[in-house]
């Protein structure tokens, strides 16, 4: 970014708004400061004048006259604090050497006055008297001081003015440069990201700033893309993977009995073999539709305290014969202290704990054991399955929740690798987690619904 174009920056405009809101703050309290300090020293003058005033003044004229005499000589021409007699016609008779004002006023009040001595303008405060023959009397201090400090003051302004003006424009330079090369920043890695390259992220400081903040809320927007994305992939991927085998079989089905079908037992063969295979397809596409709209969350409007006892025995009573013909014994173990409900969809829940038994059951050899487990601990509800069959490797327990996915060994096992994305999403409608742990045999997969 060219330099020229640092004043149009929003971060450069606002570091000169505040220092022009700070040099208004600052022009305020010095006016206040220079007021006041003013104020207090006219005031002192004032307090000195009222006393002198008096006592001079109330004397008759030769006193008056000796008093002012003796005062000019003690001075030896100090104009600091001045008494001066003057005739009626303007004329210097005792006193310092101090010309007459060009105003007077006589009522007694402290008045400013100025007085020409060659080319110099004197500036003091005073009181006068004009006595019944016509001569006036003068006390008065000079402003020097005052005048000093004025010229300091306004001196010391200036510099300050001038200083925070310099170091403003730099701070605001230097905020203005730090904001726009983090703008660059995030703007070239947003470019990157709609290119095409999903695992770029926007550029963090790790601090709590408003645009760290920012940026946190869209890199984690950015990893739920890049996931849903990934999962799209997956699910094409799965499609074509999983879905070309069962339609080349009906293609390949149809395509020998054109050619070599005789009879209508042939040819109604022929077609039962396609509706197995196309029935196939159908639950496939079903399943897939059903873990989009899961995802999705609108079924939890519907939910309900549902009793998790009772769901889970109705479930194991539904596999007992299944787990019997198998040779295998299906028993429960509930370990329950308070309340057993969840709020949910009974029927969904349902059909995640039969997803769960139903693998159990699938990959236990005869002789095994099934147990579905109910726990209730610390306010936590925990249904988990653990079997004694071949279990699930380390490295699979993340990827057997992707869609599609199969392990090895259960290749050569009916169904379509959508059954524990199932129960994922099913979980995580009801705010559970699943856990896959290792037994010796076996595996135990459980959901867990934390604080329920």
């Amino acid at each position: 970014m060219r330099l020229v174009d640092l004043p149009r920056t929003g971060s450069f405009r606002l570091a000169l708004l505040f220092l022009t809101l700070f040099g208004v703050a600052s022009a305020v309290l010095f006016g206040f400061l220079y007021l006041q300090t003013e104020r207090f020293l006219l005031a002192g003058i004032d307090n000195w004048l009222e006393r002198e005033a008096p006592a001079r003044f109330d004397a008759d004229l030769p006193e008056v006259r000796r008093l002012f005499t003796l005062h000019a000589a003690d001075n030896r021409g100090n104009m600091e604090r001045v008494f001066v007699l003057y005739a009626p016609e303007g004329r210097r008779l005792a006193g310092d050497p101090l010309p007459l004002p060009d105003t007077l006023e006589t009522s007694g009040k402290p008045f400013f006055m100025t007085a020409r001595r060659g080319s110099k303008v004197l500036r003091y405060r005073g009181v006068a008297r004009r006595y019944p023959s016509g001569e006036v009397a003068i006390i008065a201090e000079n402003l020097h001081e005052s005048r000093e400090f004025d010229e300091a003051f306004i001196s010391t302004a200036a510099w300050g003015a001038l200083i925070t003006a310099v170091l403003g424009l730099g701070g605001a330079t230097i905020v203005g440069l730090g904001a726009v090369r983090r703008f660059d920043a995030v703007a070239d890695a947003i470019q990157e990201i709609v290119r095409g390259d999903l695992s770029r992220r926007l550029p963090a400081r790790g601090t709590s700033g408003d645009l760290d903040r920012l940026v946190h809320v869209v890199n984690g927007m950015l990893d739920d893309i890049e996931r849903l994305m990934q999962d799209v992939k997956g699910v094409c991927d799965g499609i074509a993977h999983d879905l070309r085998t069962p339609l080349t079989r009906i293609l390949a089905g149809l395509e020998r009995s054109q050619r070599r079908a005789e009879t209508r037992e042939d040819y109604a063969l022929a077609v039962d073999d396609a509706i197995v295979e196309l029935r196939g397809v159908l639950r496939t596409f079903t399943a897939m539709l059903r873990i989009a709209e899961l995802e999705d969350g609108a079924r939890r409007s519907g939910f309900s305290q549902v009793d998790l006892p009772l769901i889970l025995a109705d479930v194991v009573d539904y596999y007992d014969p299944a787990a019997e013909e198998k040779g295998l014994t299906l028993t429960t173990a509930f370990d329950t202290e308070g309340r057993c409900t969840l709020n949910g969809d009974a029927s969904l829940l349902f059909e995640a704990f039969a997803n769960l038994i139903d693998n159990a059951i699938k990959f236990t050899p005869a002789g095994g054991h099934v147990v579905v487990e109910l726990k209730n601990r610390a306010g936590g509800l925990e249904v988990a399955v653990r079997d004694t069959g071949c279990g699930i490797p380390a490295e699979e327990r993340e990827a057997v929740f992707q869609r599609f996915y199969r392990a090895e060994h259960s290749r050569s096992s009916p169904g379509n690798g959508l059954g524990l994305t199932l129960v994922k999403a099913i979980a995580h409608l009801h705010n559970m987690t699943v856990r896959i742990d290792a037994l010796t045999p076996g595996a135990r997969v459980a959901l867990i619904a934390a604080g329920a």
